[in-house]
């Protein structure tokens, strides 16, 4: 049927509302026609074809709950509760997500015990580090002690800022200047006057006063044979002094290029087959670099007899304590005997049973990052003056660069660069109370990342050594039993009375060191919540809340992309047509 117009005819209200997909609307009222914008008609389709698939999509998915959202004769109240039910579901996945990612980012490193057993012919013999309480030998029967030096030191702190003792020769001064460091130090005030004099080499004063190391060492015993630990001791410079290291890696193995080392020149041997990460190189054979023994027990480790006199202990510089200071290091380690040692008194004889704590990782805690995993590898954290990274080679760089910016010089027994100045006796306070300083800064700068996750400018301090553990690491504990050593008494016995008159004022300990046991449970850094964890913790928290797998994931891609243009093009198809039919 038709209706005629203003001298056109038009089509019925039917054919009309067919037109309308053109984008002409029609008022029914009026008969006025409004033309539409190809762009608005099109917006309009697209949302016209995103309901189509959104109700398909809800009548036929695999989710459990959805398609009694998209059945249009199901009652409203229905409706509601399911949907109440749908996103109740996607909040408790949510969360329970949540705490599965932070558990995954936060903590994805467990530290358990290995699967199998250690033999200690795997690892090397610990390196002993001895140190002496005597720190020179008694040159002469002069009044210049050291004892006297210092009461004439202190007398004149607030007498003159210049001290120059009378009657003392520029030896005994410089030895007087160089003792200044290894004493206590802690007791030098900011205040006390300056000693004239030029820059000291102070490892080589200490030289001129060690005593020779046949007057430590009287007797040692390694792998069953006599007498034979000079071949593997060797001078070591530490805060202490210069003290003897047994077993430890040569300078040339720990410092690098550049870096100041003591006795550098003298170190001829072949290079380290050993690795904290990697083990002994499978060419090396039972006796290598560093040792290592085969068994434990007293008679697979070192034996020694250390020697002390009397005549030559000052207690105004190490105080009441005499004797012998030794620590146990892994060989790739600077000893700091300062900070952790066992004593060795004279006249006493101490047993060291050693325990190794050997923390090794998987290979899939690398790909994680440092922060994450809480420790470094060796090439993540390169040191200035160091080869091999160790949480305490680290520790005592960062000292040395503190004490540099804050002293402007570091300590004779830091690492440091051949141009780096050496700090005088007017430094001392300044490079003793540094390390205090450091230590402080840290502890305010960890305290105020972990109140706020990070520094007040979004950066972190300066001062921060960054000094996490090594991801592969070596420490050797100790149990000691101690008993009485009369060495008078024992001469005695045997009826040997020339060895007091060829050393007199004698004194001595022994000491034995040795693995306590010939396996040991090392303890090895491993993934806790690695990413298959992960996935599969939320694909279980989705199927238990809503039935969610892969598949139901391909599915909304299918109908929102695929299943969508399909649409899309079959309604444009049908606009098409029925614009040609309103065109007739």
């Amino acid at each position: 049927m038709f209706v005629r117009t203003k001298g056109f005819e038009t089509k019925s209200p039917a054919t009309l509302f067919e037109c309308d997909m053109e984008g002409n609307d029609f008022d029914v009222n009026t008969r006025n026609k409004t033309k539409k914008t190809p762009k608005r008609a099109a917006g309009r389709t697209i949302c016209q074809c995103f309901m189509l698939t959104y109700k398909d999509y809800f009548q036929h998915s695999s989710l459990h709950g959805v398609q009694y959202l998209g059945e249009e004769t199901r009652p409203k109240k229905d409706r509601i509760f399911w949907l109440f039910a749908f996103l109740l579901s996607i909040c408790c996945c949510a969360t329970l997500i949540l705490s599965a990612y932070n558990k995954w980012n936060e903590t994805p490193v467990i530290v358990s015990f290995a699967e199998r057993s250690t033999p200690v012919w795997n690892i090397p013999f610990p390196a002993v580090t001895i140190c002496s309480e005597t720190k020179r030998v008694l040159q002469s029967q002069s009044n210049n002690t050291f004892a006297n030096l210092y009461s004439q030191y202190t007398a004149e702190r607030h007498n003159s800022h210049v001290f120059q003792p009378p009657n003392v020769t520029s030896k005994e001064l410089e030895e007087f200047r160089t003792m200044l460091h290894v004493c206590n130090t802690h007791s030098i005030q900011q205040d006390m006057p300056l000693i004239p004099g030029d820059n000291l080499d102070y490892p080589k004063v200490l030289e001129r006063m060690l005593p020779p190391f046949d007057r430590y060492f009287f007797y040692c015993r390694w792998l069953s044979r006599f007498n034979e630990c000079d071949k593997y001791f060797r001078p070591t410079l530490t805060e202490e002094g210069i003290c003897y290291t047994f077993n430890g890696l040569r300078p040339t193995d720990i410092y690098r290029k550049g870096t100041y080392q003591y006795h550098q020149s003298a170190e001829n041997v072949s290079k380290s087959k050993w690795s904290l990460d990697k083990g002994y190189d499978a060419s090396c054979d039972v006796e290598t670099y560093p040792a290592r023994v085969l068994s434990a027990g007293a008679r697979s480790g070192i034996f020694m007899t250390l020697q002390s006199f009397e005549q030559e202990v000052d207690y105004a510089c190490r105080g009441p304590v005499q004797g012998f200071k030794v620590l146990l290091h892994a060989p790739d380690d600077v000893p700091q005997v300062s900070k952790q040692f066992v004593r060795i008194p004279m006249g006493r004889e101490v047993l060291i049973a050693v325990k190794p704590n050997m923390i090794t990782m998987s290979e899939g805690i690398a790909e994680y990052d440092p922060q994450r995993r809480q420790c470094f590898l060796g090439h993540e954290r390169p040191l200035r003056f160091f080869k091999v990274y160790s949480e305490s080679n680290c520790e005592l760089e960062c000292l040395a660069n503190f004490t540099l910016a804050k002293c402007g010089c570091v300590k004779f027994s830091m690492p440091r660069s051949l141009d780096m100045p050496v700090c005088s006796e007017n430094k001392i306070h300044c490079y003793h109370m540094a390390e205090r300083e450091l230590l402080v800064r840290e502890f305010h700068r960890v305290r105020k990342l972990n109140a706020k996750g990070a520094s007040s400018d979004g950066r972190p301090m300066e001062t921060a050594c960054n000094c996490m553990p090594a991801c592969t690491s070596l420490v050797y504990n100790a149990e000691t039993s101690q008993a009485n050593f009369d060495l008078h008494e024992m001469l005695a016995a045997e009826g040997d009375t020339d060895f007091l008159r060829d050393y007199p004022g004698s004194q001595m300990s022994r000491l034995s060191i040795y693995f306590k046991q010939n396996q040991f449970i090392t303890s090895k850094r491993s993934e806790l919540y690695g990413v298959t964890d992960f996935l599969a913790n939320c694909g279980g928290i989705f199927g238990l809340f809503m039935g969610f797998s892969i598949l139901s994931l391909v599915e909304v891609v299918y109908y929102f992309t695929l299943r969508f243009g399909v649409n899309l093009k079959q309604m444009y198809k049908v606009d098409s047509k029925a614009t040609a039919e309103c065109k007739i």
